[in-house]
C-alpha cells in the first residue's frame, strides 16, 4: 500500500521567458545536470555535425579504462586528411596523449588511432559509437566515423542539437574527460617528435565561466561547436550547428542562463521528516542525494513535493521505502529516493543507548 503526501503546493503561474538572438541553424542551452532545456532554436533537426562528434569518441577513450596504455600508431593513420597533428607510424605515445591531440587540435588522424585501439578497428569502434549514442537516448544520431569528416568514403556524422548536448552532459560526467577539454596548452615529447598543442576552443580564454568544449567544421556542416561553463555550481551546455558567430552566439547563451534562471536545491540528502506519516513515524527516514534545478524567480513557487511511502511489512536498515517527487507545473521534473535508517534517538530504549555509548567508546 502507497501513501502519497503533497509537500509544497504553491499557485504562482510562471511567467513568460525570452531567449537569445543566434546566428545558429540550431542551438540548445542546456543545464548539465538536470537535462533541463533553457534556450531551443531547432534542437532536433539532423544535420552534418564535423569534428564536435569527437566528443562521442573522447567519452569512448576515457571509459575505456586505458588511458595510461602506450599506443604504437599503426598505417590506419594514413587514411587521414584535414585537420591533424601529424603523428606518424611507429611512434609510440599513451592513449591520453592521442585524447589530448583530438579534444584540443580536433587531430583526425589521432581519432583513427584512438578507434583502431580501443575498437580493434575503425568500424567496430563505430559500432560501439552508435550502441553509446542508442543507450544515452541520442535518438536522431548516426556516426559513420570517429572524426567527423563527411567528404570521400567517410559519410559524415549526422546529429542534433539535442543530441549533442545528451553526449556532452554524460562526458562532462568523467573526471578524465573534464580535465582534458579545460586544459588551454599540453606539451607532449614521444620517440619521434616533441609536440604543443594549444587548444582551438577560444571560449577557454574569451569566456571565464567556460571548463571546456569542441570545435568542429567542414564544407557541409559549416561552424560547429560545443562549449560548457559553470559559475557558482551552476553548470550549462551550449551546441549550435552552422552557426558564423559561434563564440559570441555562446557566451551570450551562457550569460543569458546565468542572468536568467538560478540553480536551487530544492532537496538536500539527509534526514527527512514527512508530516502526518504514523507507519514510520519511530524512525528516521533519509536521502542519499541532492537535487538541484535551475528556475525562473516566479518558477520557484510553482514547486510541488508529493512524498510516496510504500508500507513494508519487512524491511531493515538502509531499504528503500519510497520516493519524493519534484513536479514543476504539476510536470514531474525527478525524483528521489527515501530510505530508513534506524530508530529516532528519543525512541530507543536505555539498553540501546549504552550499547551506543560502549560502541563509539571502542
Amino acid at each position: 500500500m502507497k501513501k502519497v503526501l503533497i509537500g509544497i503546493l504553491f499557485l504562482i503561474l510562471p511567467g513568460v521567458v525570452y531567449g537569445v538572438d543566434t546566428s545558429a541553424r540550431s542551438a540548445i542551452l542546456m543545464d548539465q545536470d538536470s537535462g533541463r532545456i533553457l534556450h531551443a532554436e531547432n534542437v532536433h533537426e539532423v544535420r552534418s555535425v564535423a569534428s564536435i562528434s569527437k566528443i562521442m569518441t573522447a567519452l569512448l577513450a576515457v571509459e575505456s579504462g586505458k588511458l595510461k596504455d602506450m599506443v604504437q600508431i599503426g598505417e590506419e593513420i594514413n587514411s587521414a586528411y584535414g585537420s591533424a597533428v601529424y603523428i606518424k607510424v611507429g611512434e609510440k605515445m599513451t592513449l591520453e596523449d592521442l585524447v589530448y591531440a583530438l579534444m584540443l587540435r580536433s587531430g583526425n588522424d589521432a581519432a583513427l588511432a584512438i578507434a583502431n585501439y580501443v575498437g580493434g578497428s575503425t568500424e567496430n569502434f563505430v559500432k560501439m559509437m552508435n550502441d553509446k549514442a542508442a543507450f544515452l537516448g541520442m535518438k536522431n544520431t548516426t556516426f559513420h566515423n570517429p572524426h567527423g569528416l563527411d567528404e570521400g568514403d567517410w559519410k559524415g556524422n549526422f546529429s542534433t542539437a539535442y543530441d549533442m548536448a545528451l553526449v556532452t552532459k554524460a562526458a562532462m560526467m568523467n573526471k578524465e574527460y573534464r580535465k582534458i577539454v579545460k586544459t588551454k596548452t599540453y606539451k607532449l615529447s614521444t620517440n619521434k617528435n616533441t609536440y604543443v598543442w594549444n587548444n582551438k576552443n577560444k571560449l577557454l580564454k574569451s569566456y571565464k565561466y567556460t571548463t571546456g568544449g569542441k570545435t568542429g567544421f567542414t564544407e557541409k556542416a559549416r561552424r560547429t561547436l560545443v562549449s560548457t561553463a559553470s559559475k557558482d555550481q551552476f553548470n550549462l551546455i551550449t551546441v549550435t550547428l552552422d552557426d558564423g558567430n559561434d563564440f559570441k552566439d555562446h557566451a551570450d547563451l551562457f550569460s543569458y542562463g546565468f542572468n536568467t534562471y538560478q540553480n536551487y536545491q530544492i532537496i538536500k540528502k539527509g534526514f527527512i521528516n514527512v508530516y502526518d506519516d504514523t507507519y514510520y513515524k519511530d524512525y528516521d527516514l533519509y536521502v542519499k542525494e541532492d537535487f538541484s534545478y535551475p528556475l525562473l524567480e516566479t518558477e520557484k513557487e510553482h514547486i510541488i513535493l508529493k512524498i510516496e511511502l510504500e508500507k513494508r511489512r519487512q524491511y531493515k536498515r538502509d531499504s528503500k521505502v519510497g520516493k519524493v517527487h519534484i513536479l514543476l507545473n504539476e510536470k514531474q521534473i525527478g525524483e528521489v529516493s527515501i530510505y530508513i535508517q534506524d530508530l529516532k534517538e528519543n525512541k530507543k530504549g536505555i539498553f540501546s543507548k549504552i550499547k551506543s555509548w560502549f560502541k563509539h567508546d571502542s
